[in-house]
């Protein structure tokens, strides 16, 4: 399929995207090369009314920029995590790879350069969609204290919801499905991710030590994510 093909493939409803970046050209730019793929987006310009809008409104995911005004995108991204699972996709100025642990540690779901291609952008929100409206058939996994259900995309440890993110809530499903056979980064990427990634890809690491978090997991004596030397990760068996 070509380009042009591509973009008439046009939904009949639109999906709300919200844009939080101070750049006015290059949210005009992003709304009308999102808009044939049936995507409606709407803007905010500083940290504080993205993070009030992205409370209020019913939009489906937000594309965040670290570096705005007033509030930074990061500090956005952690107060939103506190009350919101909602997919976040962050832009950096740089791509560094500090900017992209900071991102990743506060809750982003992924992350793109600005000197991204709409194409790229238009994959990675599709991708970060994806993961969160996906539901799986298979059944509750109750283990010990700890439930993760699939359908509704939930986990709750001692009858407590986790504040998960769609990323994290994929990588604990994974390893809950495996749970007693080591999954490697590779592995654990293309089940929580359908981006492309590089033997050196570190966010696995960053989104895990989240996880662990959540999960009130001593890393030196972990109970429910172990790490598997030179390998990957593991969840025990009871």
């Amino acid at each position: 399929m070509n380009w042009n093909e591509e973009r008439g493939r046009m939904k009949s409803e639109t999906t709300l995207i919200l844009l939080v970046d101070d750049d006015v050209k290059l949210c005009r730019l992003i709304k009308d090369y999102l808009g044939p793929f049936g995507y409606d987006v709407a803007f905010a310009h500083t940290g504080q009314e993205g993070l009030a809008r992205a409370l209020s409104s019913d939009c489906s995911a937000v594309i965040l920029d670290v570096m705005l005004p007033g509030l930074s995108g990061v500090e956005v991204l952690k107060r939103l995590r506190a009350s919101s699972g909602i997919p976040v996709l962050m832009l950096t100025a740089r791509g560094d790879e500090a900017d992209r642990i900071t991102g990743l540690e506060a809750g982003a779901d992924d992350y793109l350069p600005k000197t991204f291609s709409p194409r790229e952008l238009l994959a990675r929100l599709r991708a970060v969609l994806r993961r969160s409206s996906e539901g799986r058939p298979d059944h509750a996994i109750t283990i010990a204290n700890l439930t993760i259900d699939p359908g509704s995309r939930i986990a709750k440890l001692d009858g407590q919801s986790l504040p998960l993110t769609p990323v994290e809530f994929d990588l604990l499903l994974a390893l809950a499905q495996a749970r007693g056979r080591v999954k490697t980064r590779e592995q654990l990427l293309h089940d929580a991710s359908s981006r492309e990634f590089d033997a050196l890809d570190r966010s696995i690491d960053v989104h895990i030590s989240s996880l662990r978090r959540k999960l009130g997991d001593d890393s030196k004596n972990p109970r429910w994510i172990q790490t598997v030397r030179a390998a990957g990760y593991m969840m025990p068996k009871p």
